[in-house]
């Protein structure tokens, strides 16, 4: 019986050996043979603000470039509402496999300051690649005859009840940025939420609201027609696309300046592999001259960083904004 049992175990325990083996084997290239293979069908790109907005403008402009570069259509999804979270919650909950990604702006960071009931968290997607930044710009209606910031904060001073400001949604980019200028020269002014930009934008032509923080991608052709004025743009210099108007810092009032940026996220535990690819193919994108022309056309500004050092740059705007909100007692649950 000794003889015979023998050899079986061995041979047992050498196949349970190699079973093992190439099973650590098949876990430990698994996720490298899937990122390799990437992508295989289309993708999914969700943007939780509406057509128009400058997220939008500039995921557009991406998403056709890259569907070039990854042989498979991006497919630009709008799934509006709630500040843009009920978007990002979808892009949250799926499956960490590249084949949805999501847009969004510098709002993205202050969402879990102002809705304390989200059913996701910052850290449930990971950073992929910044696609630029879009300056906002002041705007007041030409019917209001105000022609600077100065102006109109002596506006702002001399109403009993105060002025009032559009935003594209509260928590918006355009929301943090106004906040952070109505906050900081203790301004009297009250906030009016739109659905997206161009209602915002409309209706600060028609005099409806005072001012407005918006993207310059949405307000420059409002400004060249006339039917907006500009009074300062919030980047740190001025730009190409409106030579002739003042960095809100060089008007006089540095509350004003806001980094409007924009980019591209997946969900948490997404294959490096795949993450580090989109980042490489949308540094490339950025650098092509009709692109680079388009971000002139669109008062856009370049933004380049890598996924882990765009990871970093998230988790430090969220301290910083977070910061902004709170101070303004914005929340919404």
């Amino acid at each position: 019986m000794k003889l015979f049992t023998t050899p079986l175990k061995k041979s047992l325990l050498i196949s349970l050996l190699g079973l093992s083996a190439f099973n650590y084997t098949c876990a430990q290239t698994a996720p490298a043979t899937t990122a390799n293979a990437w992508p295989t069908h289309p993708i999914n790109l969700i943007v939780p603000f509406t057509a128009g907005s400058a997220t939008d403008v500039l995921a557009r402009v991406f998403a056709e470039k890259l569907g070039a570069k990854l042989g498979q259509p991006v497919i630009v999804d709008n799934r509006v509402g709630a500040g843009g979270t009920i978007g990002t919650s979808i892009v949250a909950k799926s499956p960490a496999d590249g084949y949805t990604l999501l847009v969004v702006s510098a709002g993205h960071v202050v969402n879990p300051v102002l809705y304390t009931k989200l059913n996701y968290q910052l850290k449930d997607l990971t950073a992929v690649s910044p696609l630029g930044t879009q300056p906002n710009v002041l705007v007041v209606s030409p019917k209001s005859g105000i022609k600077s910031i100065k102006e109109l904060v002596a506006r702002a001073s001399s109403v009993p009840d105060g002025l009032t400001f559009g935003s594209a949604g509260v928590g918006s980019a355009t929301h943090t940025n106004a906040e952070k200028f109505v906050h900081g020269l203790k301004l009297k002014a009250t906030h009016v939420p739109y659905k997206g930009t161009p209602q915002m934008l409309m209706d600060v032509t028609g005099g409806n609201v005072d001012f407005a923080f918006g993207p310059v991608v949405s307000a420059l052709s409002l400004i060249k027609d006339g039917k907006i004025t500009a009074l300062a743009v919030s980047s740190e210099k001025r730009i190409s696309a409106l030579p002739n108007v003042p960095t809100a810092a060089e008007a006089g009032y540095p509350q004003g300046q806001f980094n409007f940026w924009i980019g591209m996220l997946a969900p948490a535990q997404t294959p490096k592999a795949i993450t580090d690819r989109l980042n490489k193919e949308i540094m490339s994108i950025m650098d092509q001259p009709d692109v680079m022309a388009r971000f002139d056309n669109l008062g856009a500004l370049p933004f380049k960083l890598s996924a882990s050092e765009f990871e970093h740059f998230i988790n430090e705007e969220a301290i910083s904004l977070g910061d902004v909100m709170r101070k303004a007692n914005v929340t919404l649950d």
